[in-house]
């Protein structure tokens, strides 16, 4: 087996075991970044934000599977083994990805239409609820002593990678294809282009060695002995399931969100969205590692303690700010401030997770965590946005929403680095 201590080696398994989590959030964004077209195809309806609610709904319903998949999913990697397990998760994110690209629209086959692409949402959220987590520990057991928190920042910025790739392709089909064509069939071109990826990084990802971290381990947990240690540990789970509200709300908010805030509430083009977009994924590809490597140095809590309680403060008051002086350029600064409190957040928070959650069940409670702050919260963001705009009438309030996630994160990082809440 070749020695994964040289440099050469660890830079070459950071990039094999962040190329699925790659491609698994490229499928992911796609749907939001196309949910416009995506709603008139399969969920047609009165009124735009009727068809649009139905879209997030069903964007949503993904997230609902995650849990299930953390503990399912990860439960397996935890007794089996990372290098299998990551290789199960994107064999079942590849079936979710090929029935959105292919499905025919309402207008051809009604009904079925809308209950496939939910099906491809189930599979794909299925697969995501242990995907981050997986990926995360994998990078944390490979990590070399002192550099946790940069390794495992990178968890995040491949998904950074495909929120980049994605913006550039889609302001690249809206400069060369009409709109009509875009409607009718060309925001399937991308969903495409992710199934002739995934066979590639399939095999990249088969070429993984396992952790010498899992094979030193003397006792796998059965499944029964995982659950009973979830059972045992639920307030470190439900503790990190807080500390990752901040992180998921606000990713969806800057991310996924963005191109449908643009168009529909500060009524850009799609073009000028997808450039935002794009600037905020390169934005957040910077800060994780920088912040994951200052963690490192300083500590997790004082970077999650100050970044937290900056998006309690700042959230709603900048996006009231954008609101009342929209323009592209402002939405520009007000997208890279929130991202520059994701980013700080985030690279140290993630890192924080594996550390905080027993080895046994290391994977799975990750996981758990993850889905749970994903599924309850940070999935529906998009819905919530839209719903919060639509009955208060205030364009600003998604605000509250990043706000309340701030919140969120600020309690569960004294809760946690002040000892009231720890692992047994």
């Amino acid at each position: 087996m070749t020695a994964i201590t040289k440099p050469q080696s660890k830079l070459s398994t950071v990039i094999r075991v962040t190329s699925g989590n790659f491609i698994e959030m490229y499928d992911f964004f796609l749907f939001g970044f196309y949910a416009t077209y995506i709603s008139k195809a399969f969920f047609p309806a009165a009124s735009e934000y009727a068809s649009l609610m139905l879209t997030f709904a069903t964007f949503g319903a993904g997230f609902l599977m995650r849990p299930l998949g953390a503990i399912f999913l990860g439960g397996y990697i935890d007794r089996i083994g990372r290098r299998k397990g990551l290789v199960l998760t994107l064999s079942i994110m590849a079936t979710g990805t090929a029935l959105v690209a292919f499905i025919p629209s309402y207008a051809s086959i009604g009904l079925l239409a809308p209950l496939l692409v939910l099906l491809g949402r189930l599979l794909q959220g299925f697969s995501a609820g242990v995907e981050l987590g997986g990926v995360s520990v994998y990078l944390s057991e490979m990590a070399t002593p002192g550099h946790k928190g940069l390794y495992v920042s990178w968890q995040s910025a491949s998904q950074q990678a495909a929120i980049i790739f994605s913006a550039a392709l889609g302001y690249f089909l809206n400069e060369t294809i009409s709109q009509e064509v875009m409607s009718d069939w060309g925001w399937r071109i991308p969903f495409f282009i992710g199934c002739m990826i995934i066979p590639v990084v399939f095999q990249i990802r088969r070429s993984l060695q396992e952790t010498e971290a899992f094979l030193a381990e003397k006792h796998h947990p059965t499944f029964k002995e995982i659950l009973q240690t979830l059972v045992i540990n639920w307030q470190i789970v439900f503790a990190g399931m807080m500390l990752i509200v901040m992180t998921t709300v606000s990713f969806y908010l800057i991310t996924v969100y963005t191109p449908t805030f643009g168009k529909s509430v500060m009524k850009l083009s799609i073009v000028d969205s997808l450039l935002i977009t794009f600037f905020v994924g390169l934005s957040n590809f910077i800060w994780l590692p920088v912040m994951g490597a200052l963690s490192d140095r300083i500590g997790r809590w004082p970077i999650m303690g100050l970044f937290s309680g900056l998006a309690l403060l700042t959230a709603y008051p900048t996006l009231s700010w954008l609101v009342a002086n929209p323009s592209y350029e402002h939405m520009l600064a007000v997208e890279l401030w929130l991202s520059f409190l994701y980013g700080s957040y985030n690279g140290a928070t993630v890192a924080a997770l594996t550390e905080i959650i027993p080895a046994r069940i290391r994977t799975t409670g990750f996981s758990l965590a993850y889905s749970l702050a994903t599924a309850l919260f940070g999935g529906f963001t998009p819905l919530v946005s839209t719903w919060l705009i639509e009955n208060t009438g205030d364009k600003a309030s998604p605000g509250y929403w990043m706000a309340m996630a701030g919140g969120m994160g600020l309690l569960s990082t004294f809760l946690i680095y002040r000892g009231i809440i720890k692992a047994k």
